[in-house]
């Protein structure tokens, strides 16, 4: 471990000197994770990608959180949010994106369906993906460069949804959450099943809720249209949670992708900025 933070120092120093360039470093790494077993529990572990700035630290920490395709072969690929995670690093932040249980490389069997569309179990499957989140923050705060009071979500689509289930939970040091067109239930373009029942488990996250949210969202989202994502927002704030809601332009095709294409990182990070000022979360500057 020592000869790679050597390695990683190395190629940072000389970034700085020939390429003018912020430096940063990436690893993969296994967070572990105990669930449940016959008999009692067993420990699985979850794989993730870490963004680390240079410094000493400790920094703010940054959790990203990825959406579930709804082409489940897709499951296997590796998120990594590398330009994403970038812009936070940029901003002072410790980035971690981990793989969900039954994603990417991660153990353990996907532990988020929801059941039938006609009685779908929101509530749970948000909780579930809120597990595995959990045991994120339980590893990253026990890492010395990581600030364990100053906690930032970040998720997109269903990762939105299950990082607000974690806001009904409120664990220690996280002091807000950033949902980009969060949700579930969406299994083809501008349908949801039982939209009511989606709007009710959001509030139910919202009433448990003790801290601050951003919510993003975009006019032509088809996975999650205004007519729906209004309706969350709504019965988030009206339960008890606190959230402002953005609700951007259309953009190409499906908005819902807003904060999975590089090119559409301009239009959002000044958001997420003032949201990040808000919290006092923006001490060690843009970079």
């Amino acid at each position: 471990m020592e000869e790679k933070k050597g390695i990683l120092k190395l190629s940072c120093l000389l970034a700085v000197m020939f390429l003018s360039a912020p430096c940063w470093a990436m690893e993969e790494i296994k967070i572990p994770m105990s669930v449940k077993a016959l008999p009692g529990t067993k420990t699985i572990h979850l794989s993730a990608t870490l963004y680390i700035p240079d410094g000493k630290g400790p920094f703010p920490l940054a959790i990203l959180n990825h959406g579930d395709p709804r082409d489940k072969t897709k499951r296997e690929n590796t998120v990594r949010f590398k330009n994403q995670s970038k812009a936070f690093v940029k901003r002072g932040f410790v980035v971690v994106v981990p793989m969900r249980r039954g994603f990417g490389k991660s153990e353990g069997t996907h532990a988020e369906g929801y059941g039938k569309c006609d009685n779908p179990d929101y509530y749970s499957a948000g909780l579930e993906g809120a597990k595995d989140i959990k045991a994120t923050i339980d590893f990253m705060v026990q890492q010395p460069y990581v600030d364990r009071n100053r906690i930032l979500l970040v998720g997109q689509s269903a990762g939105g949804f299950a990082s607000l289930a974690v806001s009904a939970v409120n664990p220690d040091g996280v002091v807000g959450i950033i949902n980009f067109g969060g949700g579930r239930g969406s299994i083809k373009d501008d349908f949801v099943c039982s939209p009511e029942t989606l709007v009710w488990t959001v509030g139910e996250y919202g009433k448990r809720s003790k801290m601050p949210t951003l919510w993003i969202f975009t006019e032509n989202d088809k996975h999650f249209p205004p007519s729906i994502s209004k309706k969350m927002h709504e019965h988030y704030v009206s339960k008890g949670g606190t959230a402002k809601f953005v609700l951007l332009q259309s953009f190409m095709d499906d908005g819902h992708f807003l904060f999975l294409r590089d090119e559409w990182i301009p239009v959002w990070i000044p958001l997420v900025e003032e949201f990040l000022q808000s919290l006092k979360l923006l001490e060690h500057g843009a970079g």
